[in-house]
């Protein structure tokens, strides 16, 4: 092959690229946690969804919220997932069988116990009989089983262990925690996942910003989110407060639709993968 066909072969291979670049279409899973948590986060979760962008949202079965926020929007709209806590509220199951996850009052122990405790003091058969407990009680409420499971806001191994065990024995897709910049698989699919909500300089449209144009083209991004308006309960029992009104209002700024269509955002669920 001369020095022409090697050029001729060089541009149409660039053009290739060139193509398929354009034809590219950037991947990212929007998801708001705590539904139930308390009636503030679940109106401010309800707007995200009814007014803006969220189609994936993870419902907390023990807390006594579950039913009110359940009512507030289209469940078969979204992909709805249990949202396991074992750190606060009340457990469903008997405290007596799961002492590891319990204070002497019989509620659950405080993500600040876990985040300060240098041991995992979590019991892996305790916590997967309050797991398959809050599974059921999603089961009754919603009438069907979660469309994904994964955990709430204790960095515990034991505890993932335990969800693992529970969604392999009935076949629910398993997100795993995200400990590091590195992605995680759910099922044969890398999803790069960013929670920056704790952060003291958080601003929830820089994070997504910074998302969507630095992507990662071997996976699909995620960004979780908790919208919520902060009422009685959260800015007594949560950790994380003023992020909280900050997300529901990035997640139903009319400018946030112009801005994925702009970025060739093709925006998914749990669903999708």
């Amino acid at each position: 092959m001369n020095d022409i066909a090697y050029q001729i072969a060089g541009i149409v291979k660039l053009n290739e690229v060139i193509l398929k670049f354009m034809e590219y279409k950037q991947r990212l899973l929007i998801r708001a946690d705590d539904l139930g948590y308390s009636e503030g986060t679940n109106y401010g979760i309800a707007k995200t969804v009814n007014q803006g962008i969220v189609r994936s949202v993870g419902l907390m079965t023990n807390m006594s919220a579950a039913e009110h926020g359940l009512n507030l929007f289209d469940l078969e709209a979204i992909c709805l997932g249990l949202h396991t806590n074992i750190c606060a509220g009340r457990p469903l199951c008997d405290p007596v069988l799961i002492p590891s996850l319990v204070d002497a009052g019989g509620m659950f122990k405080s993500s600040q116990e876990y985040h300060q405790s240098n041991i995992d003091f979590v019991v892996i058969n305790e916590a997967v009989l309050e797991i398959e407990a809050q599974l059921q009680r999603f089961i009754v409420m919603v009438g069907r089983l979660p469309d994904y499971i994964e955990g709430h806001a204790v960095k515990s191994c034991n505890f993932f262990q335990a969800l693992k065990l529970v969604a392999v024995k009935f076949q629910l897709k398993y997100i795993p925690l995200s400990l590091s910049e590195k992605p995680i698989l759910v099922g044969e699919k890398k999803i790069y996942v960013h929670m920056n909500s704790m952060r003291i300089d958080y601003n929830p449209w820089k994070t997504l910003e910074m998302i969507v144009e630095h992507p990662h083209f071997d996976g699909c991004e995620s960004m979780i989110c908790h919208p919520g308006y902060l009422d009685e309960d959260i800015l007594k029992y949560s950790s994380l407060t003023f992020p909280r009104p900050l997300e529901v209002s990035m997640l139903c700024d009319p400018k946030i639709c112009k801005f994925i269509e702009a970025h060739r955002v093709e925006l998914i669920t749990y669903n999708d993968i």
